[in-house]
């Protein structure tokens, strides 16, 4: 791993995943997670403060031990108990429907094998279960997709392996979840990388 890898991709990633905006979709979806919570990509632990007493735990995955580090400071701090893992989340190591909701926020778009995660995310999630999620990905607007392919190679570097052509909504269909509840649009900033699709998807009974 690299020093940028190592020392300052972790800085940025945590400075950029904490504007304002980014935090009011995360007090949206957050607290409404309950029960037994897998949070995919818990990164530095930005989510942990939003968290209610609807949840009972917490078990945070990441690969990247920069940014959970800073997760496992933050836990100390959260209200329900937290695990934090340093995994990723195409190979979860919990029974089948072990976890009551999932919660993942702007992390489909750098996890390697995005389909195999979330396969083990269905698979771990009891019948009934919610997903909630926030990804930026494929805007809908022809001009602003081939700006988004053409700074997608650069951008994977630069961003650690950060997609910005993923469509999460299909993603999280072709998994098998059911999704009731989705929104979409952009947020401040340039439009290659503020197309946010959002919402609360389900897994059939």
């Amino acid at each position: 791993m690299g020093l940028y890898a190592r020392y300052i991709l972790p800085k940025l990633i945590d400075t950029a995943c904490g504007q304002p905006p980014m935090a009011e979709l995360r007090s949206r979806y957050v607290p409404q997670a309950e029960g037994n919570v897998l949070e995919i990509g818990i990164g530095s632990g930005l989510n942990l403060p939003h968290y209610s007493d609807r949840a009972s735990t917490v078990t945070g995955l990441d690969p990247h031990a920069e940014l959970t580090d800073l997760a496992r400071v933050r836990a100390a701090d959260a209200h329900p108990e937290v695990e934090v893992m340093q995994i990723s989340g195409e190979d979860i190591p919990a029974d089948d429907d072990r976890f009551d909701t999932i919660v993942c926020t702007w992390t489909l778009c750098s996890i390697p094998n995005v389909y195999q995660a979330l396969r083990e995310m269905h698979r771990v999630v009891r019948p009934g279960g919610r997903f909630f999620f926030v990804e930026h990905g494929l805007s809908p607007d022809p001009g602003v997709q081939r700006w988004q392919r053409r700074i997608e190679p650069l951008w994977k570097i630069v961003g650690g392996g950060c997609h910005l052509t993923r469509k999460a909504d299909d993603l999280i269909r072709d998994a098998g979840f059911l999704l009731p509840d989705q929104e979409s649009g952009y947020l401040p900033g340039p439009k290659w990388a503020a197309f946010m699709t959002h919402g609360i998807a389900v897994k059939p009974d």
